[in-house]
């Protein structure tokens, strides 16, 4: 047996998975509560203990993990035109570890600066202009900027001609400069950035009490949960020149301070007069709602929908309802070990995928011209993907996850919503997709065929539109 070890340390949940390489198989899971406000390293052992109880003692060839347990980046951006700030801040994150919490276009003002400051971000991403084109505006905004309390990093992404500008400006400041993440209109580069916000996302969440010493046990550098989903993503759409991949899918992963929604597929509209309003989507896509987790974001879920939803999907009062939520509130690592938590956890959970997706598919308008009505695509259109793949503690541990899996389909309420139409759910039951994104790094065959074999033995009944 070689068997190899793959940790998957949450913001709420450390998992792990017991992979046998020479006769591929899942030798087994388990998982604990994450210990973030002690040391992750209890919960850790807490987990290999409930692991150990089910296999056996083992001897690891290797050990490779993911982790969010610091709850990703806070990124604010600031840049040139909205649309194109927004897009380019977000394709910045793919992948990477951070969420936006605040986008600022144009020149900032000192309110804004001031906003800024406020918002305490973890990270500012300041980008703007084309190579060889406005300048102004950055070196403006890097002016502001600069004359704040240098308390969080920026990652410059802008015109390289200003860049020099800029680092003269902010010369107190810790700077990271990339190369500039739109260097001609309409063209995204997003890689250079991508890494240094993975870098500055693992520099941080190794300050997390233990996570250093977790990682110095790895066989490969510890990464992002959300680079690890996105490999599996991408590995399970696309396969491998071996074995083949499934094709377009949508994916939602539930958490306790995010939810990331990962799509893989084209998007292009489904009809050719449709209209496609801004930046080509790119095939592998993830977005995270940093406002949207069954307990450190939970209000993000009741903004979202309100309390009268959550209660009455719930079957609870209202009352009843903002009485939970307020334990949940106090007590993030209370479990649904009662009906009326288990039922709100269902709607919370139902509520928050629903937001989600929402939020990750693209939108269809009737705009109308001289020449008579046209229908706008902005966004992804998924209405064709057939398959959906949940995970997340909130539905791997519901039993009726499949349920919950609802509210990321079209519905006639909102028609202008792009979500699929109808398809396959799949339960990542076992939890292992981010430990198979672990180790696609190294045997990416393996990792396909048991993220296959996993997910096609818990997939449901064909779902439709409502």
């Amino acid at each position: 047996m070689e068997a190899i070890l793959l940790l998957d340390i949450g913001s709420t949940y450390t998992k792990v998975t017991a992979v046998d390489l020479s006769e591929p198989g899942v030798l087994g899971t388990a998982s604990a509560h994450t210990t973030i406000q002690t040391d992750v390293t209890e919960g850790l052992a807490h987990a290999l203990s409930a692991l150990e109880a089910k296999t056996g003692p083992l001897q690891f060839t290797d050990r490779l993990a993911c982790s969010s347990a610091a709850g990703g980046l806070r990124m604010v951006a600031s840049g040139l035109a909205p649309s194109l700030t927004e897009e380019a801040a977000r394709v910045a994150c793919l992948g990477a570890g951070a969420k936006v919490i605040r986008s600022f276009a144009y020149k900032l003002t000192e309110e804004d600066a001031f906003e800024i400051a406020a918002l305490k971000p973890d990270i500012l991403l300041l980008v703007g202009g084309t190579d060889g084109g406005n300048e102004a505006v950055l070196l403006h905004n890097a002016s502001r900027i600069a004359k704040l309390e240098p308390n969080f990093p920026i990652v410059l992404a802008g015109n390289r001609n200003a860049v020099t500008g800029c680092r003269e400006l902010l010369a107190d400041w810790e700077l990271y400069v990339t190369p500039n993440v739109m260097p001609r209109l309409n063209t995204l580069n997003a890689e250079p950035v991508q890494a240094q916000i993975r870098e500055l996302f693992l520099e941080r969440i190794i300050r997390a009490k233990g996570l250093g010493q977790v990682a110095e046990q790895m066989s490969l550098p510890l990464i992002p949960t959300p680079s690890a989903m996105l490999l599996a993503m991408e590995l399970l759409a696309k396969g491998t020149k071996e074995t083949p991949g499934i094709g377009e899918l949508l994916a939602a992963d539930l958490g306790g301070a995010t939810t990331d929604v990962y799509s893989m597929a084209r998007g292009a509209p489904t009809d050719v007069t449709t209209i496609l309003r801004g930046l080509p989507e790119p095939y592998s896509k993830r977005t995270v709602e940093g406002d949207i987790g069954m307990r450190y974001s939970i209000h993000g879920i009741l903004d979202a929908v309100g309390i009268e939803h959550i209660a009455e999907q719930a079957g609870l009062s209202t009352e009843t309802a903002e009485t939970l939520i307020a334990r949940l509130t106090a007590y993030p690592d209370t479990l649904p070990d009662t009906p009326e938590l288990a039922a709100l956890d269902r709607a919370l959970a139902a509520s928050a995928v629903l937001t989600a997706v929402t939020r990750h598919a693209g939108q269809i308008e009737t705009v109308y011209t001289p020449q008579g009505p046209v229908s706008v695509q902005t966004g992804k259109d998924l209405t064709r993907v057939s398959q959906l793949i949940l995970t997340g503690g909130a539905i791997v541990h519901n039993p009726q996850g499949s349920q919950i899996a609802k509210g990321a389909l079209f519905h006639d309420q909102n028609p202008t919503s792009l979500r699929p139409k109808e398809a396959k759910i799949y339960i990542d039951q076992s939890y292992i997709l981010a430990s198979m994104g672990l180790l696609s790094q190294k045997h990416p065959d393996i990792a396909l065929t048991l993220m296959k074999k996993e997910l096609m033995e818990h997939g449901t009944q064909k779902q439709t539109t409502h």
